[in-house]
């Protein structure tokens, strides 16, 4: 069990009910057309390039506290308090009344946002974005750095990042998430 952050596929997105986002879905596409924006239509789904998932296990406490060192209180507040993340730009936070997997609403934020935030963590600790894994098979990031590939490569590639595995971890996480949701045009939640 735990949480996981996981790839919201086509098929998943618009059917209501235990398995589909179709509340989220209706409730998203009428604000972003309050907004005046085309609505969000979910690509993916089978055949689409392996499906991301990463269980978030480690400690927060480092990640919270890098955050806080280096963002703003809005941006932190972003970057830890989205639940659903979508593949197109967003000029602010969109808090919909409609419930997720671990929340009373749902709080939408844009991956390009989401990659510059992570962008800029990763650049402050040195992460060693060439040894992480980015071919976003499920789990690879989580086994990366909680089976010991992680460990073995800070005693190569010391620096910040190795100073603190599971801030890494976090930072690798949300960037390569962002990067995914742009890639794939799906949208990211937590399961």
């Amino acid at each position: 069990m735990g949480i996981y952050l996981v790839s919201v596929s086509s098929q998943d997105w618009s059917p209501a009910g235990e398995d589909g986002h179709g509340d989220i879905a209706s409730a998203l596409n009428a604000e972003l057309a309050r907004r005046g924006l085309p609505p969000y239509e979910a690509k993916g789904g089978p055949g689409a390039p392996d499906w991301f998932e990463e269980k978030l296990s480690p400690s927060m406490d480092g990640f919270d506290a890098l955050c806080r060192e280096r963002l703003t209180p809005d941006e932190r507040d972003a970057l830890l308090g989205w639940s659903l993340l979508v593949p197109f730009a967003l000029a602010e936070a969109v808090p919909l009344p409609v419930a997720s997997s671990y929340t009373d609403e749902t709080l939408v934020v844009g991956a390009p946002y989401v990659l510059g935030l992570a962008e800029r963590l990763a650049g402050a600790i040195g992460l060693p974005l060439d040894l992480i894994p980015a071919t976003f098979r499920a789990l690879e990031l989580t086994a990366w750095f909680l089976d010991g590939a992680a460990d073995k490569a800070a005693t190569t590639r010391p620096g910040p990042w190795a100073d603190d595995l599971s801030s890494a971890f976090y930072t690798a996480v949300y960037l390569r998430a962002a990067q995914y949701s742009l890639r794939h045009g799906c949208a990211m939640t937590y399961s």
